[in-house]
């Protein structure tokens, strides 16, 4: 990590530590969130995703990059921040040469769209370079090249559209910009016998971090005119365009969510955050049924206090087709004593709706039983769990819990208060061991 002198030493220091994203990019690719839809870029954006490294901090066999949570590789989580940006062209991804194999094949499976990839180099500044390069090859006329170039890592997934469009912004008046976080610890340097030298004020200094933007023709000469010292042992984009052009980059503080997964246990952390942001809220399908419309009114109210939203409807046709574009949670409750088929049903549209291909959805089926009806026995246990692997193999988490009414208000209460816990602890940790399960409550 870089750091930059800035010129307001006075700014508070604030700890830069794994945080929730804002706006985390769920929503369809492509498609931005209302306040950011009203921001538009009237001049051409690309972006260079450098991905080359090995992840040897990590500790694990697998670049960082390539490692895999809730069923996508990181990268790919990168790659739809940057896709979920209208006004963004063209995605340049740099990897290793023995990885554009894989690479491609995690842009054909996640039906990434604007990705080009390109084999990296030898070092970051190459690969970056290689990038560049890429988006002005050939014999294309100075109108076809971006008139800016963002370059992110593509171990940061959780970069948000306010902060691309303030660097787009900045670099295209100044020519290059970077993103800026405050130091967490005070740098300093040390002898060749391994004591004390002297310390760095940390108010006077920031860490430097991603995005970066420039524009096209900075970035580009910057790295024509570098030495290949800068490209062998050089890591700050910034750098180069204030030293080989000239160009004094705009600094602009970024948010906490911009940090980089380094270690293994960050892995967890971007899964633990994404997990999170997928949990928030649920749709409750009640097939129109009085019985059904009052268990989900009481799981409405119970699940309040687990601090997550739900919907309630009575299908899934007409109006209510967006539900299944919107949300990553159902929950089915059915009264009827035959085989789920109002599951059946609704894992038919959403695999029509290709909801499942970039997170995986859970579909909970409640069945909610008389009193004094016995339990589910014999096939229908069998059906649920060939319905939950089939569905698996779509990216569809199925799960089944049980619920018998009862007529004594204070246990109806606790079980309805169950199925809160349950469907809630389903939701969020979305775990494979219990697909196909009929839990009781």
């Amino acid at each position: 990590m870089e750091f930059n002198s800035v010129s307001k030493p006075g700014d508070n220091c604030e700890p830069d530590r794994p945080a929730h994203p804002g706006v985390f990019p769920t929503c369809e690719a492509g498609k931005s969130d209302n306040q950011s839809a009203a921001r538009t870029v009237d001049f051409p954006v690309s972006v260079v995703l450098p991905a080359g490294g090995t992840g040897e901090r990590t500790g694990l066999q697998t670049p960082k990059q390539f490692c895999s949570f809730l069923g996508r590789p990181l990268i790919s989580y990168t790659i739809q921040a940057f896709e979920r940006v209208s006004w963004i062209q063209c995605i340049v991804v740099v990897v290793a040469k023995e990885n554009m194999d894989l690479m491609t094949d995690i842009i054909q499976r996640f039906q990434h769209r604007k990705v080009r990839v390109v084999p990296g180099g030898s070092t970051r500044h190459r690969s970056i370079c290689n990038g560049v390069l890429a988006l002005g090859e050939g014999e294309r006329p100075a109108a076809d090249r971006p008139k800016v170039v963002i370059i992110h890592d593509a171990v940061r997934p959780f970069v948000e559209e306010d902060l691309l469009y303030k660097i787009a912004m900045a670099a295209k008046e100044q020519g290059a910009a970077g993103a800026i976080r405050p130091l967490v610890s005070t740098v300093i340097a040390t002898t060749s016998e391994g004591f004390l030298d002297h310390s760095l004020e940390r108010a006077k200094y920031r860490a430097s971090e991603m995005p970066q933007g420039f524009t096209y023709d900075v970035i580009h000469q910057a790295y024509q005119r570098c030495s290949e010292s800068d490209f062998d042992f050089g890591t700050e984009c910034l750098h180069l365009a204030l030293q080989y052009c000239g160009t004094n980059a705009k600094l602009i503080q970024g948010p906490p969510t911009l940090w980089k997964v380094t270690y293994k246990r960050d892995l967890a952390a971007a899964e633990s955050i994404i997990k999170e942001t997928l949990s928030r809220s649920a749709c409750v399908i009640t097939g129109g049924c009085a019985q059904a419309g009052t268990l989900a009114d009481a799981l409405q109210k119970a699940v309040g206090a687990l601090d997550m939203e739900l919907d309630v409807i009575p299908d899934v046709m007409g109006g209510n087709t967006r539900y299944l574009l919107k949300e990553w949670n159902f929950i089915q409750v059915s009264v009827s004593r035959s085989c789920p088929s109002e599951v059946e049903a609704l894992l038919t549209e959403l695999e029509a709706a290709n909801r499942a291909l970039l997170h995986p959805l859970v579909v909970i089926w409640v069945h909610l039983s008389a009193s004094d009806e016995l339990p589910i026995r014999g096939t229908e246990p069998l059906a649920i769990m060939d319905l939950a692997s089939a569905a698996k193999l779509r990216n569809v988490l199925l799960y089944g819990i049980q619920l018998h009414q009862s007529k004594d208000a204070e246990r109806w209460e606790r079980s309805v208060l169950k199925v809160a816990e349950i469907t809630s602890a389903l939701i969020r940790e979305r775990s494979s061991a219990l697909v196909g399960q009929l839990l009781q409550a």
